[in-house]
């Protein structure tokens, strides 16, 4: 058995709404090279992604809109048409064969749970994947289909699975949410910048789920100018306190890169420090209780240059065991992407100190998290503790 495969392929660039939309793929091309100037990645750990079938697309989408995605795809299409589907917005506009790059996307999500749940790898990332905001039958927040859900689903119909999703990406994973809110063996974790300020606006603490499913969904919003240590306090804490209740077969994180202090479009104040330790945790917690059965995809993550290949290349190296590098990247790797970057690129691994002022509110800010932690575990603690005394 293989530690671990990264699912890629030129075609998952293809999922490219325009040349100035702040979701950009190239940062799949920069964490790529990244890797391979390091020697942390070959071409014999790469898979090939496969197209996702309508079949499969079905587990979680409605067939009109799937038809409509399809419709929407060709050319000279009126984009208005498809406004109230959520495509053809300012958020997710309609761009050409956007079904199958779509569903080249979900399909490379269903790739890395095959290799993880048929025994041939221990772990899997798909970077590719992670579009968190796709509902039953709308597009929203740069989502056309939602790989996740449609990868949760699939584990159940096919391998029998109890899953836990983890998302620490800075906006509510509201998509996976809502497709499991009432289901009982699928457990949602959301870390993310409050809605208060923040796409989509959802989140709180008191949506924990409906039906037999209550009790499985958990929301963890932090306040905007979020630090390292209270981020990381609330991640390990309820990572581990949620999984030892739930016990699942298997773990899907969602590995978002967009609480970083340099995200164009969040206000988190996160460093590279928290992109260390999310993978290592997961990592962690897999190999306790899920016999080391781990998938990963992306995500958020608008800072492509600067953030998201440093983020991401943890991952990969957690997977595989690799010692984080140290001190500068690879200078090959900064001359070849500094004529392209706009902005100059950070040299290093980890971010420069102070990377900003420091913030006047931080003990206000800590401690409303810790208020908001011990909140939305209050129930799971009591539970838990109950069981003890039985």
């Amino acid at each position: 058995m293989k530690k671990a495969v990264f699912v890629f392929s030129e075609d998952q660039l293809g999922y490219k709404f325009s040349d100035t939309h702040p979701f950009n793929q190239k940062r799949l091309t920069l964490t790529v090279d990244l890797l391979k100037e390091v020697n942390a990645l070959s071409s014999s750990d790469i898979v090939s992604p496969r197209m996702a079938t309508d079949e499969e697309l079905l587990l979680v989408h409605d067939a009109n809109y799937i038809e409509l995605v399809k419709e929407a795809s060709k050319e000279n299409v009126d984009s208005t048409k498809y406004e109230s589907y959520g495509i053809g917005t300012e958020d997710t506009p309609i761009f050409p064969n956007m079904h199958e790059a779509s569903a080249s996307l979900v399909g490379g999500t269903l790739t890395a749970v095959d290799y993880v749940m048929e025994g041939k790898s221990c772990h899997a990332v798909n970077l590719g994947g992670g579009l968190h905001h796709g509902f039953r039958g709308r597009a929203s927040g740069f989502c056309v289909y939602n790989d996740s859900s449609v990868a949760i689903k699939y584990m159940q119909e096919k391998y029998n699975a109890r899953v836990l999703y983890i998302d620490t990406d800075a906006h509510h994973g509201d998509g996976v949410q809502w497709t499991f809110y009432d289901d009982p063996n699928v457990c949602t974790i959301s870390i993310h910048e409050t809605g208060r300020y923040l796409f989509p606006g959802t989140g709180g603490i008191t949506e924990r789920g409906s039906g037999e499913g209550y009790g499985t969904s958990f929301n963890f919003p932090i306040d905007a100018f979020t630090e390292d240590e209270s981020f990381l306090d609330i991640y390990r804490t309820s990572f581990r306190e949620i999984v030892e209740a739930f016990k699942p077969d298997v773990i899907l994180s969602q590995n978002g890169a967009d609480a970083h202090y340099f995200d164009p479009l969040t206000h988190l104040y996160g460093t590279m420090k928290i992109y260390q330790e999310i993978p290592k945790l997961a990592h962690e917690l897999a190999h306790e209780f899920c016999n080391g059965k781990w998938i990963a995809v992306g995500g958020g993550g608008y800072d492509i240059w600067r953030v998201v290949p440093r983020a991401w290349s943890y991952v990969w190296m957690e997977m595989n065991d690799f010692p984080y590098p140290e001190g500068v990247l690879p200078q090959s790797w900064l001359d070849k992407w500094s004529k392209e970057s706009p902005i100059p690129l950070i040299p290093t691994w980890l971010d420069p100190e102070p990377l900003y002022e420091p913030i006047p509110r931080k003990e206000e800010i800590t401690e409303k998290n810790k208020q908001m932690l011990d909140k939305a575990l209050y129930q799971l603690r009591s539970q838990q503790a109950f069981k003890k005394h039985q």
